[in-house]
């Protein structure tokens, strides 16, 4: 539910909040992303990246590990 403004409700880098942004969001589903490794989303994911506002504060570490493995299923 954090995520989908951004990134799309299915991945693509294609939320509504996508539009205004530069950089776009990643699309989840492309190689660039499938192949980094699992350490490098979660740290991103905890720490932010470019606009992308950092989750370490909202979110517990199993619920980061949990978004990694989503990602993973939408190569």
């Amino acid at each position: 539910k954090l995520c989908w403004s951004c990134h799309g409700r299915t991945g693509l880098g294609d939320g509504p909040a996508a539009k205004g942004l530069n950089p776009k969001p990643k699309n989840f589903s492309n190689p660039p992303v499938q192949e980094q490794k699992d350490g490098e989303l979660f740290w991103k994911i905890s720490t932010g990246k470019g606009v992308m506002a950092p989750y370490k504060h909202s979110l517990d570490e199993e619920s980061r590990w949990q978004l990694v493995n989503y990602i993973r299923t939408l190569k």
